[in-house]
């Protein structure tokens, strides 16, 4: 509490008279990141209804929140286990909800394009299990601050543009020029298709 009363500029007592604890600040921390995150996320979930445009969003959602706040997202990542008294399980149960939203929009993914690489029961002996990827993911998210230099590293947008690259190449397998040309067809026919808007019916 004392560091954080020198590094905040806040009287010790002034600490104290609002948090009784260390546990219960970081608690507060921890809650009001994850439940920004969170509500954040279902706003921009809703406004489209592609699978993969949703994983990119749940990645834009994540990326730009860690670049903008690198401090609250390395206490997530080195605090995340020493509360107690309910706090943790509070905390717990958000932090699953988040899994299981990340979770659903791989398996959507999955069941849209007809992936046989990734799967809740895939990953004995071929493809990617579920869970290895979405942890995977929040492996490549969550220690953005320990590298991000906003001097040479790109902005949020472009930053989540690649890490979602980075990713649908893994779990769609993509590692033929076939299917990467297959899927960028089908974008450019999507693109042609809105540009010229719903089809009419011809009088007769």
């Amino acid at each position: 509490m004392r560091d954080l009363s020198r590094l905040s500029g806040i009287s010790l007592a002034g600490l104290y008279y609002y948090f009784e604890s260390k546990e219960k600040l970081l608690y507060f921390i921890q809650q009001h990141t994850f439940a920004t995150i969170v509500e954040r996320l279902r706003q921009r979930l809703a406004a489209s209804s592609d699978p993969e445009a949703r994983i990119r969003i749940f990645i834009h959602n994540h990326v730009d929140y860690s670049i903008a706040k690198q401090k609250a997202m390395k206490v997530l990542s080195h605090e995340d286990d020493v509360l107690a008294n309910g706090y943790g399980v509070e905390l717990a149960s958000i932090k699953r909800e988040y899994y299981r939203i990340c979770v659903g929009l791989v398996d959507d993914l999955a069941k849209a394009e007809g992936l046989k690489s990734v799967g809740v029961t895939v990953g004995a002996s071929r493809g990617i299990g579920t869970r290895t990827a979405v942890m995977g993911l929040f492996g490549m998210m969550n220690w953005l601050y320990t590298w991000y230099n906003p001097r040479v590293d790109p902005d949020a947008k472009v930053l989540a543009r690649e890490i979602s690259d980075i990713f649908l190449l893994g779990i769609r397998g993509e590692t033929k020029a076939g299917r990467v040309d297959r899927v960028g067809a089908k974008r450019s026919k999507q693109k042609t298709a809105s540009r010229k808007g719903p089809a009419t019916k011809r009088r007769t």
